[in-house]
């Protein structure tokens, strides 16, 4: 090969690798957006009842937490209780699905290291799941609305305290 013809393909070698890197530049800028967007979303939930609301970060933090002005008039305590685990659960799922759905375009058609070097284990298999979200039995719900005084627990003349 002449001198003349090893600089021709030289210079389309480092075009190649120049496009390359400026393409995993992009990519990483936009994945970089796009992880900050999924870390800002947030999830929010209102109970059945309508008695408590419960905003959730991407992080599954519970930020806010607000409940009705009769949320202790129409409720008991453990009733309450329950409420606010359940709505936190679903803001919690809301909050991860909204994130997930973020980040899903860039998760899509990357290789894996199965992919690239047979007999090696699964990145995905080593990132945790999060984990599924409880809901009481039915027998539980009925258990626990069969023991419901008739009286608000904020009521002193009931005899509650």
């Amino acid at each position: 090969m002449s001198n003349p013809e090893l600089e021709a393909r030289n210079a389309a070698l480092r075009g190649q690798v120049d496009s390359m890197l400026a393409n995993l530049e992009r990519q990483t800028a936009e994945l970089k957006q796009a992880q900050a967007e999924a870390m800002a979303k947030v999830g929010r939930a209102t109970s059945q009842d309508g008695l408590v609301e419960v905003t959730v970060n991407a992080g599954g933090i519970v930020t806010d937490v607000k409940f009705a002005p009769a949320a202790f008039e129409r409720s008991t305590p453990e009733k309450l209780g329950r409420s606010v685990v359940a709505t936190i659960q679903q803001a919690a799922l809301s909050a991860r699905e909204q994130a997930d759905a973020a980040l899903a375009p860039y998760q899509e058609g990357i290789p894996d290291l199965p992919d690239l070097f047979p007999g090696m284990p699964s990145i995905k298999d080593l990132i945790p799941s999060p984990p599924p979200v409880v809901q009481p039995s039915q027998s539980q719900a009925q258990r626990h609305d069969d023991d419901e005084p008739p009286e608000s627990f904020m009521d002193r003349r009931g005899g509650q305290w």
